[in-house]
């Protein structure tokens, strides 16, 4: 267009012609009033040419500025696509989360109406977190006065590396899990387990709110602690089975994982200072059961201990409570399966 104005007007319009491309640059309100002024003051100085060539300039340049509007680039259909694909998404997720917020309102509203209905038959009703942290709390602090104790020996951590350390903590997490559900928990108390220690820093780092447990800790050994003469420590190399559990009695646990397998350390250390040893009944309720590795152990974590003691302490059932904490791995099975 520019080249055509040049030819019919000469100098004089190519000199204009450069002015209209740099005005060509700016927005639209500005070139079309420059050039309306342009084209007055053409008019009037009667130069009818140029006025024409002006005319036809803007119209070129408006042609050109709606054609720039009505005519999107490539990139901006990509990424219109591209947005919508992800609204559609985000939109999806959000139904989803209001419809599953919706079915879990409904069903506990339908739990709290059959609990209700429930209530007199008495059937209790579903409680808040709260009132079971504090209904927790209670149990554990009654036991303290009353109910069965249960001490865990850790004066013999130091001879064990920082992955039995770390067994052993997660251990302790789970014995105390255990404990919080019962129905009649124990009173526990960690015996040699000094603040700071590596057992010590290894709780902490493994077990989230350790230092809230409801528990007794003190860095004096278990046999400092307690009387002699209450004290029965649990050891599998014991000669006596566990027949009861008496509330009058302090039953140890050696707090030991030892993966060298070091046999007969918890019943020499309580043989030392004269105190009376038993074992769980594993014996005289359970059979060797036949398996490829030939394998049968009666040596469990604290924690398989702490599920059998329990477990018979609620129901005075022994084949219950050795079904529940000796796994089948060690190679027993309950004598009644058997036959």
């Amino acid at each position: 267009m520019c080249l055509s104005l040049a030819g019919r007007t000469g100098k004089k319009t190519k000199r204009m012609d450069w002015r209209g491309e740099g005005s060509a640059q700016k927005t639209e309100p500005h070139v079309l009033q420059e050039l309306r002024e342009r084209q007055v003051i053409l008019k009037d100085t009667g130069e009818d040419g140029i006025s024409e060539s002006f005319q036809l300039l803007q119209i070129d340049v408006e042609c050109e500025h709606q054609e720039k509007e009505t005519r999107p680039t490539d990139s901006a259909v990509w990424c219109s696509k591209n947005v919508q694909r992800k609204q559609r998404h985000w939109e999806k997720i959000v139904a989803a989360k209001k419809s599953k917020r919706k079915q879990e309102k409904e069903r506990r509203k339908a739990n709290r109406v059959e609990n209700s209905g429930n209530n007199e038959s008495g059937i209790c009703p579903q409680h808040s977190k709260r009132f079971l942290r504090s209904l927790t709390k209670e149990k554990l602090l009654e036991a303290k006065h009353s109910g069965p104790r249960l001490c865990i020996d850790l004066s013999m951590t130091h001879h064990m590396s920082k992955k039995e350390l770390s067994r052993l903590a997660g251990q302790i997490r789970r014995l105390y899990g255990s404990n919080k559900k019962a129905d009649r928990p124990f009173w526990i108390c960690l015996t040699g387990f000094a603040t700071g220690s590596p057992l010590y820093e290894e709780c902490l780092r493994m077990n989230d709110g350790f230092s809230s447990y409801l528990l007794d800790r003190t860095e004096e050994d278990c046999f400092s602690v307690f009387p002699l003469e209450t004290l029965v420590y649990l050891t599998p190399d014991s000669e006596h089975a566990l027949e009861d559990v008496d509330l009058n009695k302090v039953y140890i646990l050696g707090g030991l994982v030892d993966e060298s397998i070091q046999k007969k350390v918890t019943f020499q250390k309580a043989r030392e200072h004269s105190v009376k040893t038993a074992r769980l009944p594993i014996q005289e309720y359970m059979v060797r059961r036949q398996n490829g590795k030939n394998y049968h152990s009666e040596i469990l974590t604290i924690n398989q201990v702490f599920d059998v003691l329990s477990t018979y302490f609620e129901t005075q059932n022994w084949p219950e409570a050795l079904k529940k904490g000796v796994s089948s791995r060690k190679g027993y099975v309950l004598r009644d399966s058997v036959e």
